[in-house]
């Protein structure tokens, strides 16, 4: 009887020894080890990151690639030596299975640490991606249902009509008086709120449309599900034309002049599209909501210029409506957006989003070289300095300046003779920037180029990671140099679980994401998983401050992360995030075949 106690007590210590052993693995799966959770393709880099907060020696130790069951071992390397995180000084090993190619659905271990999430190597692995990523689009979709044959679990009633946005009084003019009233609708919701922002529309609609420029034939073959699908247009343009046609409706018919925004006096609390029923409006036209907005027409008149038959007359109503944006700013260059000054003068107050920006000299030059290029007048070529100094930002709402030597690049063969004379000085600037990111990649502690500096860690730091893969695909594409292909991987990589915090950081795709985003459909829908296919904005430095949200774990750069809806500094979704993704997404799955037979070639 005492020997049978005494088994009986040892078996259900065994089975609660084993039990927290699985659930270590499985903490430890989740913490430990980092890697892209969707996958990677056949000939391109494959890494996990080990990272090892025990402070235990793990380099040279084996790691395996098996079966998602654990029963069949694959692929065995050896960790690398240690790498130590600069910013939050926590060291970390490299899992490199490159040299693995067979396709399937894997994990990685490493022994006595735990798993990876499982992932799959095969060719179009990010082509899902793609295509969420994009229908995230129109799951922002305003003034119109969506129908569960579209949206499905997510489907949702209309909101926000603006058919009766009035005229606020900082936008009053002699034709449109205070108070009265035009129709605005379509457009996308910004963010994870339901107003509707110029200059952000201005950045998302030239990330989308460059998408298209660089890559049509890839384009017309990527698929979404929404209502337009089965017309002429790839889904793409269908998506980006239901915003263009709400910003045309932003534009004064009268002066040319382009109201910075369409909001409500303050955000609506956390309610459905429907359940919003304050006044809206449109307030104060800003020379960079003019000169954003004559870019995109200017960008939209060449690519709808490919569907007269399907859109008559569409691209030359952009293109007029360009040239009345840019005049409009000629004659009102110092009209800066300042909410508290327009807020001191007039009534009612607004405190949406701002947009606000001290300095339009790089709006000057996006709507100079994409009206040159739609329009191959040099007039416009020379009206701004096109090349102040040798700086080539990262795009971002308020620094636009690189759009514009995208865009010249891509239509390097098209340049008038004006234009000719600067081309090796754009693609200096292009490949400079891109090695300046490529610089000590080697020596980061995820082996990605994001995360290199603590600065990358700021608000909508996914964005940040996204487009620096677009510059890097850029510099591949004008020297066919690997290198930067497999570093605008890495990024992907990042941002889809390969970084300090662990997350897959774009909703639906990936084993661990955010499930509260600050979006106000995803909390006040009663689903439990969000709206698929939105970009968290991801670490920032700076959130705990910026928001107050309780439940910050880490005040390390790179791991400042808070899966909560109060979170907007940290987790909250926007359309110019989005949109860098999509690019980024698609643009190497349109690459990764050309890409396979360099190799080959090699």
């Amino acid at each position: 009887m005492i020997n049978l106690l005494s088994k009986l007590r040892f078996s259900l210590l065994a089975g609660w020894l084993l039990i927290i052993h699985l659930a270590n693995a499985q903490r430890l799966s989740e913490t430990s080890i980092r890697l892209n959770q969707l996958g990677f393709y056949p000939n391109a880099p494959k890494i996990a990151v080990v990272v090892n907060e025990t402070g235990s020696s793990t380099a040279g130790q084996s790691f395996q690639l098996t079966s998602p069951n654990g029963k069949t071992i694959l692929f065995t390397g050896t960790l690398s030596g240690p790498r130590r995180n600069a910013i939050s000084g926590k060291t970390t090993l490299i899992a490199d299975f490159s040299d693995f190619k067979q396709t399937g659905t894997f994990v990685v271990v490493v022994p006595g640490l735990g798993q990876s999430y499982p992932f799959q190597i095969r060719p179009a692995v990010y082509r899902d991606l793609a295509a969420g990523s994009l229908k995230g689009f129109y799951y922002q979709r305003t003034a119109t249902e969506l129908p569960a044959r579209y949206a499905g679990q997510w489907a949702r009633p209309a909101g926000h009509p603006d058919k009766q946005v009035l005229i606020h009084p900082s936008a009053a003019s002699a034709t449109r008086p205070a108070g009265s009233t035009i129709a605005s609708p379509l457009g996308w919701y910004d963010a994870g709120d339901y107003n509707k922002y110029i200059v952000n529309s201005g950045i998302t609609m030239g990330t989308l449309l460059s998408l298209y420029e660089d890559f049509p034939d890839y384009c017309k073959t990527l698929t979404t599900n929404i209502p337009e699908s089965n017309n002429r247009l790839p889904d793409l343009l269908d998506e980006s034309l239901w915003n263009l046609r709400w910003m045309l409706s932003m534009q004064d018919p009268a002066d040319g002049g382009v109201y910075h925004k369409l909001t409500n006096p303050k955000f609506d609390g956390m309610v459905m599209p429907d359940k919003a029923k304050p006044d809206r409006y449109v307030v104060q036209k800003s020379v960079t909501a003019a000169l954003d907005f004559a870019a995109v027409m200017a960008q939209a008149g060449r690519v709808f210029r490919g569907y007269n038959r399907e859109l008559p007359g569409l691209a030359d109503t952009c293109v007029k409506a360009a040239e009345r944006a840019w005049r409009w700013a000629k004659q009102n260059p110092t009209t800066l957006y300042n909410q508290d000054a327009m807020n001191r003068q007039f009534d009612p107050d607004v405190s949406t989003g701002t947009y606000g920006d001290r300095d339009a000299s790089d709006e000057w030059i996006w709507a100079a070289a994409e009206l040159y290029l739609t329009t191959n007048d040099d007039t416009y070529y020379t009206a701004v300095n096109l090349f102040p100094d040798a700086k080539t930002p990262l795009p971002s709402w308020p620094q636009v300046r690189t759009l514009a030597y995208y865009s010249m690049a891509r239509f390097a063969d098209k340049l008038t003779s004006r234009g000719q004379k600067d081309l090796l000085t754009v693609k200096k600037h292009l490949l400079a920037q891109a090695d300046s990111l490529l610089a000590g990649i080697e020596q980061q502690a995820f082996g990605t180029v994001m995360g290199k500096s603590a600065k990358d860690f700021i608000w909508g730091s996914s964005a940040v990671a996204a487009n620096q893969g677009i510059a890097l695909l850029h510099a591949y594409r004008l020297t066919n140099n690997r290198r930067y292909f497999d570093a605008a991987l890495g990024n992907l990589d990042y941002l889809l679980g390969r970084n300090a915090v662990g997350y897959s950081f774009v909703t639906g795709f990936g084993s661990k994401t955010p499930l509260h985003p600050h979006h106000r459909p995803s909390v006040a829908d009663g689903i439990e998983a969000p709206v698929p296919g939105l970009l968290s904005g991801g670490t920032n430095a700076n959130a705990s401050r910026q928001d107050k949200c309780a439940g910050y774990t880490s005040t390390a750069a790179d791991e400042v992360f808070l899966d909560a809806d109060c979170s907007y500094a940290s987790n909250e979704i926007a359309i110019n995030w989005n949109a860098p993704l999509v690019y980024l997404a698609t643009a190497l799955e349109a690459l990764q075949t050309r890409v396979t037979k360099d190799q080959s070639r090699k």
